[in-house]
């Protein structure tokens, strides 16, 4: 498929989607989102991709949403057309893993849509903010949700409250940030952890990801139910008795999904 503000590309097991608006620092459009809708289900349906990364320009990942877009909005337009909702949490709800490689700035709706993916993988030039105080609206794509349980109530709060940017290395410190790396080698190594991943069996890491987002969702006696219940289904896995089989062996596993 052809897209305008989007680059899509497939590498073997991984789906690598670049937002594409230069002119505009990726503000993240609707036409857009409902691209990457169509991306998203195009990956999930597609079986020989395992992991996808998401990323942006080295000026931007996402600068927010397109402002010029939504100024105009009332209520009940925001209302009745679902806007945010209706296209932008599919990516939430992909299975497989999805990695957000951040460059440059990552700010508003763009740092909402990162926190949507699994994790983060930053480079030392990207800069996270939640700003929306500073044009009279809030976070509205999981903003004041999504950052308090990755970075506290506390720091959530203050960012939130001031829309103060932060640096690659105090989002990381924070514990918004999984990794970072110079920018010249962040998409070398967002790749390295897309194959690494790649190489695992797929089912599984569907489950491992399914279990660690329910430690958000459920008490933790229940998260632990839901865990202990996954655990005991991957041994019904013929990748499960590959992989101990290889350990055993000495040998490389060969995961076949199954």
């Amino acid at each position: 498929m052809a897209f305008e503000n989007l680059l899509v590309e497939k590498r073997g097991a991984i789906g690598i989607v670049t937002l594409n608006r230069p002119n505009a620092l990726n503000a993240l459009c609707q036409a857009l989102m409902d691209e990457l809708v169509a991306v998203i289900d195009d990956f999930e349906n597609d079986a020989a991709i395992k992991v996808v990364v998401l990323t942006g320009s080295e000026k931007a990942f996402a600068a927010g949403a397109d402002i010029k877009e939504m100024a105009a909005k009332s209520f009940i337009d925001a209302y009745k057309e679902d806007f945010i909702t209706r296209n932008w949490e599919r990516v939430t709800k992909c299975r497989k893993p999805v990695i957000a490689a951040v460059a440059g700035y990552c700010l508003g709706g763009g740092c909402e849509l990162a926190m949507m993916c699994d994790f983060i993988v930053a480079a030392d030039t990207a800069k996270f903010s939640q700003p929306e105080i500073t044009i009279g609206t809030m976070p509205g794509a999981g903003g004041t949700q999504r950052l308090t349980r990755l970075v506290g109530k506390s720091k959530a709060m203050e960012l939130c409250l001031t829309g103060r940017m932060i640096d690659a290395a105090e989002a990381e410190k924070a514990g918004l940030v999984a990794r970072v790396f110079p920018a010249a080698e962040l998409m070398v190594e967002a790749l390295k952890i897309a194959q690494k991943i790649a190489e695992f069996s797929g089912p599984i890491a569907m489950m491992v990801k399914e279990s660690v987002n329910r430690a958000y969702e459920t008490t933790l006696a229940e998260g632990l139910r839901f865990e202990r219940r996954l655990f005991h289904a991957s041994f019904a896995t013929e990748d499960q008795k590959e992989g101990m089989n290889a350990f055993t062996d000495k040998r490389k596993a060969g995961f076949k999904d199954r």
